[in-house]
């Protein structure tokens, strides 16, 4: 073996570090046994987790809050397979993340190696780029584009497999300078954004949506600028409900409306219903990272694309700002009145004996998120996730995003931790989202990273059920009942502390004390099973 500090395992830390990343989530194993030893030398903290989905669940997570590549670590073979299904969700969400992962010796590909497997080729469909090291003299490199791919364009997770005897073996290869590590800058052309911005001015009720890509605070902060430079509403959609997005309110009444659309970094796909709800003659611009995008809308809508142009989110933004002057009228008003407008009847809403209405276990904790300017609001989960998208707002959020799945928000809960140290982190989340990984529950303990899990416990895959009900009829229930678990009781056994909450009039002051336990903490509300709310005026 080469002596410490001259193998590939040392290049490739040295290299993390040169990128800025000081955390890398991880999960111990055989294959990168190496790298956990370099961490040591080149002054990375390893922060261990239960289960290596998690790693990348909170790795995204930080991505989305800090705009830094999150950078996760786990082992080759099942430990990778365990791990590379949370791209997905990343992929979805346009976090920036670098999936490192252990792999069998390259020397002993092909004969049965200890855990071989075709890692490169298993993430590719997941990543925006999905290869294996070649030797320890590339190791250094690869990370380097690895960090580069994954926050250029439209950013996203890569995967990056390390052979063990690339880890092991001696290198003299340079650390890359900073430039290997930035993102690529492409604007859009000045004619484009001048023509978009004109035709936005020109119309009556203008609309710019925004891509996932904009939904971390400081892309919404810019957002914000621009739709002051403009007068134009702005509207981030980063959901799988689309234009049904509780937290967007009456929206989708707005966008029925609009006369002229800017597809900023936004896809016009499911979420956008491919085009459907939008006014025979609306007109329809584009600008986005990726040429295929453009391509798509085109094909979905063909000559209703009056303008399309590449361009690299904030390049975009600068270019769009530059060009824009402000229109006038009350449309931006009425838009941005219809986002907050939310039913009265949840003023007064009532659930059976026993159980609380969603509205009502989630409303007080605004008190909470309120108390501060860095709180972070993490919502994941099927109904629930919706009713609190609905009933909550800061400016720091973590959804589940359009990927659609659940089960990420212990993980988002812990990374949201250590992006804001001291600032109020509720996580609301569904019985079946806790089930995911409430193992993580030890890693906040261990790790002293005090978070309120607030579980909406209706003891059922209530989205399942809904859509049962619906399609089906009241007889044809099957497979979404749960049991009404005592999951406060799980996280205490975990050392966290955990309280049940079965009247409204209790939520606020139990959150309360979970905040001054200072531990992991988890209020298992129980809720009454309703649907998403589905907000009109």
């Amino acid at each position: 073996m080469a002596a410490t500090g001259n193998r590939g395992a040392d290049a490739l830390a040295r290299a993390v570090a040169r990128a800025g990343t000081r955390r890398i989530f991880t999960l111990s194993g055989n294959h990168v046994m190496p790298v956990f030893d370099a961490a040591l030398d080149a002054g990375l903290e390893l922060l261990h987790v239960r289960h290596e989905a998690a790693a990348v669940h909170m790795a995204d997570a930080w991505a989305r809050l800090t705009g830094e590549a999150g950078m996760a670590l786990v082992t080759g073979g099942p430990g990778f397979a365990n791990a590379v299904s949370a791209l997905y969700t990343a992929a979805m969400a346009e976090a920036p993340v670098v999936l490192l992962s252990g792999h069998a010796p390259l020397g002993q590909l092909g004969r049965g190696a200890f855990q071989e497997m075709r890692q490169a080729d298993i993430a590719a469909p997941l990543a925006k780029a999905s290869w294996a090291s070649a030797s320890a003299d590339a190791l250094a490199d690869d990370l380097a584009r690895a960090v580069r791919i994954a926050r250029s364009g439209r950013p996203g997770p890569v995967h990056l497999a390390l052979p063990t005897d690339c880890l092991e073996a001696r290198t003299t290869s340079a650390i890359p300078d900073l430039n290997a590590y930035l993102p690529e800058a492409r604007s859009p052309a000045e004619p484009d954004t001048r023509a978009m911005t004109q035709r936005l001015r020109a119309a009556t009720r203008p609309l710019i949506l925004a891509g996932p890509v904009f939904a971390p605070r400081a892309m919404r902060d810019r957002l914000a600028e621009l739709e002051q430079a403009t007068g134009v509403p702005v509207v981030v959609m980063e959901s799988p409900r689309g234009v049904a997005d509780p937290s967007l309110g009456a929206f989708a009444e707005m966008l029925a409306q609009a006369d002229a659309v800017l597809l900023l970094g936004k896809r016009l796909d499911f979420t956008l219903r491919f085009g459907q709800p939008l006014a025979p003659g609306c007109a329809v611009m584009q600008i986005d990272a990726e040429p295929a995008e453009i391509d798509r809308t085109r094909a979905a809508i063909g000559p209703r694309l009056a303008g399309a142009a590449l361009g690299d989110p904030v390049p975009t933004l600068d270019a769009l700002r530059k060009s824009a002057s402000p229109a006038s009228g009350s449309w931006l008003a009425e838009v941005r009145d219809a986002i907050t407008y939310r039913p009265a009847a949840w003023d007064s809403a009532q659930a059976s004996e026993g159980r609380v209405h969603p509205a009502q276990a989630l409303r007080p904790l605004q008190a909470l998120l309120d108390g501060d300017p860095d709180s972070i609001l993490v919502s994941d989960g099927g109904e629930i996730g919706q009713w609190a998208q609905a009933c909550l707002g800061a400016r720091h959020r973590v959804i589940n995003g359009v990927a659609g799945s659940i089960g990420a928000a212990l993980p988002f809960a812990l990374a949201a931790r250590l992006a804001q140290p001291k600032a109020p982190v509720i996580a609301v989340m569904g019985d079946g989202t806790f089930g995911f990984h409430p193992a993580e529950i030890d890693t906040a303990v261990r790790y002293g990273l005090p978070f309120v899990a607030v579980v909406g416990n209706d003891a059922r895959w209530n989205a399942e059920y809904q859509i049962q009900l619906r399609d089906y009829g009241r007889g044809r229930l099957v497979g979404c009942e749960l049991l009404p678990t005592r999951y406060d009781q799980v996280a205490a056994a975990f050392g966290g502390h955990g309280e049940r909450v079965s009247r409204a009039e209790d939520v606020l002051p139990a959150a309360r004390r979970a905040v001054a336990s200072g531990l992991p903490a988890c209020i298992n509300v129980m809720i009454e099973g309703l649907p998403a709310p589905d907000i009109r005026r």
